[in-house]
């Protein structure tokens, strides 16, 4: 059967698509009722009806879903490229490489193995925080790696070399899922003359976070993916889709950090577990690409399948700051407006399952913790939280401990203090607001004379090259290292529990008197010892909190009444006196969106890496 059974291929402005609107006006669906990733998945559908795997019936099924039917029939969905990170990544081309040898046994051609569509690997699972807090503390974290992961390393190279469509991006460029934003994304994509939109699956959970640049994708097993390379469609139920009507505006001071841990803890409640959910409305229009990113990254904490955000304006703005061409901007937004996707939906436009408000303007300073992401704290309700938490039973989830016990004894750490303080995790890393807030609040501190005390270990592990890029530019990068927060690495680190150790007369302490201690991190997950196996508090925030809360040295603090600390002059220092103001911040926002930068940092991604040079490995089609 053609692929254009239903008479929709078109032309546009870039070359051929197949419309969405012209299916619509063949009389098979009320498609412009869609929510829009229904029908970015429907495209794909239609796009690949061969009559076999993907037959006329699944297309007019899609075209006709309906919000709230029961959910019986599955959505065979062929995705444009794969992404994955090392640890899932590496059993996959382990299988292409067993092809390709039972190929050669049986006198084949192994070439003929070949993922079908493009396959990109990042390597950001591998680098441990051992050194910190200095400036060469990244070249020797790095140097450890590989000695640890030399082997894999190996294998890893010669599959750069044996494949066509699988690429590998190396250690110490960034964590994958920023990446993908900064440099992987096409937004659309051709084939043959053929347009259609940027698809994927990624073997990590917080794919998802693509989900902010208008591209539908979400993590899956390696089977799933393995598929995916091959070509297979995959299979999932047809959803629910719940529209978010982001309304207002944040008030001056809040995150997009703040905000979805408040999203978290409001779809939670929702129970949106195994549905998309899309956002929408004037909030969502006037919000930047990385505050998007930021949300549709932690869809696994608020259980949806995704957390979609519909390509628009500012989608193309985001794609010609992080340099890519005019042309592939101009065909982006192209294509879209062609298939009448382009814009953020207002309310009433779409048909959603069910629709949920959050007004912007209510949400507050949080946290998240001490052990699920959706347990929200207001950071003016954190230290009698805490407080409680040490009075309450074990068995009632508390500590047991009595809050008397706060900063009691003559350990060099004791309950209530923090043992790790880490801006990690493409959650916040991506997202150059909070990163230069950051920066900003520990310029302030470091020009008043504070440091974190002598139990904190902190780091800083960005998502990926580009932002100590414009750390730099900013003036900041040293600022942050005089507060203790030097690079660690280009990875996922602290987020994934690759915190490395404590010192030895903290862990210590902590063993030896069954402490309650805390981390603080800009990540995305929080559940008891998944941060390291010794720290039971472990609290979820915006990056400058992470440096306010480091030079604190305590999470039992109310920031409104007691001071982070003591100036070198003597006098007290509060969160007020430090944290910057959205002009501050906006006035050093241009060195984020300079796009010469990212083109130069991803011109080659290979270079500039000799430890990366230094790995031989063996070259051929099939691996010896």
């Amino acid at each position: 059967m053609s692929a254009n059974a239903f008479d929709t291929l078109k032309s546009f402005s870039a070359g051929q698509f197949h419309s969405l609107p012209a299916l619509e006006a063949a009389g098979i669906g009320k498609i412009s009722r869609l929510p829009v990733s229904i029908r970015i998945v429907l495209e794909s559908v239609l796009r690949n009806c061969d009559g076999i795997k993907v037959t006329t019936e699944h297309v007019k099924q899609l075209a006709n879903w309906q919000p709230n039917a029961e959910r019986t029939e599955e959505i065979p969905f062929t995705v444009a490229r794969v992404i994955l990170q090392d640890f899932t990544g590496v059993p996959l081309l382990a299988d292409l490489a067993a092809m390709r040898s039972a190929a050669q046994r049986m006198g084949k051609d192994p070439k003929k193995i070949e993922p079908l569509v493009p396959v990109d690997m990042v390597v950001d699972h591998s680098i441990q925080v051992d050194a910190y807090g200095s400036k060469d503390a990244l070249d020797l974290n790095m140097k450890i790696e590989f000695e640890r992961n030399r082997e894999r390393y190996q294998f890893l190279k010669w599959g750069m070399q044996a494949f066509d469509t699988f690429k590998v991006v190396p250690p110490g460029v960034g964590i994958v899922h920023q990446v993908n934003m900064e440099y992987l994304a096409r937004g659309v994509m051709e084939k043959n003359g053929v347009y259609f939109p940027d698809t994927l699956v990624g073997t990590d959970s917080h794919t998802t976070m693509i989900n902010g640049l208008g591209i539908v994708a979400w993590g899956v097993g390696g089977i799933e993916a393995e598929a995916a390379m091959l070509g297979q469609p995959v299979y999932f139920l047809t959803p629910d889709v719940v529209g978010v009507n982001l309304k207002g505006a944040a008030k001056p001071g809040v995150t997009a950090t703040d905000i979805v841990l408040t999203i978290t803890e409001m779809l939670r409640k929702a129970k949106v577990v195994g549905k998309f959910v899309e956002f929408f409305g004037e909030g969502a229009a006037a919000m930047s690409v990385t505050d998007r990113a930021t949300i549709a990254n932690m869809a696994p904490e608020y259980g949806a399948t995704m957390g979609f955000f519909p390509v628009d304006e500012a989608t193309c703005h985001y794609f010609t700051a992080t340099g890519r061409s005019d042309a592939q901007v101009n065909t982006i937004r192209a294509y879209y407006q062609a298939q009448n996707l382009f814009g953020m939906p207002r309310a009433g436009e779409i048909d959603y399952s069910q629709v949920l408000e959050l007004d912007l303007s209510t949400v507050e300073p949080s946290v998240a913790g001490p052990k699920r992401p959706q347990d929200r704290i207001a950071l003016a309700n954190l230290k009698s939280a805490f407080t409680g938490l040490m009075d309450k039973p074990v068995a009632d989830g508390g500590y047991g401990k009595g809050a008397a016990a706060l900063h009691s004894g003559d350990t060099p750490i004791r309950h209530g203090d923090i043992a790790i303080a880490a801006i990690t995790s493409c959650t916040n890393t991506s997202n150059p607001g909070v990163m230069l807030a950051a920066g900003l609040l520990a310029k302030k501190a470091a020009a008043l004379g504070l440091k974190p005390p002598a139990h904190v270990k902190t780091s800083l592990g960005p998502g990926s090259r580009a932002v100590t890029e414009y750390l730099n530019k900013a003036g900041l990068m040293d600022a942050l290292e005089q507060v203790g927060f030097s690079v660690v690495g280009y990875g996922c680190t602290t987020c994934i529990g690759n915190s490395g150790p404590l010192k030895p007369e903290i862990e210590k302490a902590i063993a030896d008197n069954d402490l309650v201690v805390a981390s603080v991190l800009s990540g995305n997950r929080n559940f008891e010892a998944r941060v390291h196996q010794a720290v039971k508090a472990n609290f979820l925030m915006s990056p400058p909190l992470v440096v306010a809360f480091a030079l604190a040295g305590r999470v039992d603090i109310d920031f409104d009444k007691e001071p982070v600390g003591t100036s070198k002059d003597g006098q007290p220092v509060y969160l007020r006196d430090l944290w910057p103001s959205n002009a501050e911040i906006a006035a050093v926002m241009n060195t984020a969106t300079d796009a010469a930068a990212y083109r130069k940092i991803y011109a080659d991604v290979g270079a500039n890496n000799p430890l990366w040079d230094a790995v031989s490995a063996p070259t051929g089609t099939v691996y010896q």
